[in-house]
């Protein structure tokens, strides 16, 4: 029997899959939850939907006293991750460090982790953000504590704030939508919703010491996933294919301007 009182911490866990992992959690009964997270915005969302989980504001990338409770947890959710940035720090700081210093904190005599890891560990991607996924996950292989790895592709869903969430709000406010190259190559979007109770099962079941790749089960193509963004927000803009040196080059020049820019830059 699955024990529901059991201490479950999740670390970076206000942001898309952890808002709605939570909610999955206590759906399922779990009532003892605890997330950390150092966006102070999506966390007082958290906590003012589920009054009940425990939030602390806390930048993992600093070793403190959250990691006493840490070391409490009999089960660990490891979600933080920097997507975009310009220089390589936030990254090192947000998927290298921070992963070091809770797992620095677990205790792997008595808790088992999930680590959510990303599909580009697989690509042949170059950019600041597939280095340090792919040293973060090294990390966790190396830690000798008890794992799951998960290794989600682009996901969708409630609280997208940075893929389509983000490719639906940009669309809203340019008349001309950019399609690198032809737009037909192939994707396999995740719901977060499927991919939260992925989460929940391997946490369940304690799955040990694996590695899984999870896409989503339909495949389109990105212009067409594109025209679904378009058809459903009902835009008027103009979508135009480009070459894709053309696109790169506007997306650097958009990320002189985006402190945080929404995809990886190659460098």
């Amino acid at each position: 029997m699955t024990d529901k009182n059991r201490a479950i911490t999740l670390t970076g866990g206000a942001g898309l899959v952890g808002q709605n992992l939570c909610a999955k959690l206590l759906e399922r009964g779990y009532n003892n939850l605890t997330v950390f997270d150092k966006n102070q915005f999506n966390l007082a969302i958290l906590q003012k939907m589920h009054p009940a989980i425990r939030c602390f504001e806390v930048d993992l990338a600093e070793p403190g006293v959250w990691q006493q409770k840490v070391k409490s947890a009999s089960q660990v959710i490891m979600l933080q991750a920097q997507i975009g940035a310009k220089e390589y720090e936030p990254f090192q700081r947000n998927n290298i460090l921070a992963t070091e210093n809770v797992l620095a904190a677990i205790n792997p005599e008595s808790c088992h982790l999930v680590h959510v890891s990303s599909s580009v560990i697989n690509s042949v991607a170059d950019d600041f953000y597939t280095r340090s996924k792919t040293e973060q996950e090294n990390i966790v292989l190396d830690s000798g504590i008890e794992y799951c790895i998960l290794r989600p592709t682009l996901m969708f869903g409630w609280f997208d704030r940075k893929h389509f969430g983000w490719l639906s709000r940009f669309m809203k406010k340019t008349p001309v939508f950019p399609i690198p190259g032809d737009g037909k190559y192939l994707r396999q979007p995740l719901f977060v919703g499927d991919f939260c109770d992925i989460i929940v099962s391997s946490m369940e079941k304690r799955i040990s010491n694996k590695t899984y790749d999870i896409t989503g089960r339909e495949k389109l193509t990105y212009i067409d996933i594109i025209k679904t963004i378009k058809k459903t927000i009902k835009s008027r803009t103009i979508l135009l294919p480009i070459p894709y040196r053309l696109f790169d080059i506007l997306l650097r020049i958009y990320g002189i301007f985006d402190k945080s820019p929404p995809l990886p830059l190659r460098n």
